[in-house]
């Protein structure tokens, strides 16, 4: 996340008048430019992430606060929500890899909002417990489903959840098996013999 001394504009390199579409254009060239799938195990998948993270939270700043037009770096309401300055330290928190801190902080916020719910499921990605990262990223994108940031998040939970489960449990391989046993069974009762083998 950036810090109140930098200007979302600048992140995402655009002047303070801009509207609402050249905000949305500008989030998406640099999303497709940083986003860290892109970068696979080079290494500077680590600053691509770094950034995208600064360009989310940028953009999402300012579409919470659209008619800002200028961005105030000394506002003690630089971002909104009450849990932002909370969120970051536990964002840093999880991916500094100190998830018990960044556990305790979450559970001791009463308001369970979106982006409650998003820290929540990254927390659970990190600890693999698929199910539950799963369940709080659907709520979190329930609750705002436009924020890209959340959607790539559950995008991303899904795509690593079909590349593990397809080799254990593809269904073909289990509707293969049945229709052998079906086989088998109708040509036993065909033959009358008791046993497949005797026929």
């Amino acid at each position: 996340m950036f810090t109140k001394m930098k200007n979302p504009y600048e992140i995402l390199e655009i002047n303070e008048n801009a509207s609402q579409e050249e905000i949305k254009k500008a989030y998406r060239t640099l999303a497709k430019r940083y986003h860290p799938d892109q970068y696979g195990n080079n290494p500077l998948k680590d600053l691509a992430e770094d950034k995208m993270r600064e360009i989310n939270e940028a953009y999402d700043y300012l579409m919470k606060n659209p008619s800002k037009g200028t961005y105030d770096s000394r506002s003690d309401n630089a971002y909104s929500g009450s849990n932002s300055s909370i969120y970051q330290s536990v964002e840093n928190d999880i991916y500094n890899g100190n998830i018990r801190n960044a556990e305790s902080v979450l559970m001791g916020i009463k308001t369970r909002d979106a982006q409650w719910h998003y820290l929540m499921g990254i927390l659970n990605m990190r600890r693999a417990w698929y199910n539950d990262a799963y369940n709080n990223l659907t709520t979190a994108c329930s609750l705002d489903p436009n924020n890209f940031k959340y959607q790539n998040a559950l995008n991303k939970l899904r795509g690593m959840n079909n590349s593990y489960r397809q080799p254990y449990y593809d269904t073909r391989r289990r509707d293969d098996i049945c229709n052998i046993c079906a086989t088998l069974y109708c040509l036993d009762c065909l033959c009358d013999c008791g046993d497949c083998g005797g026929c």
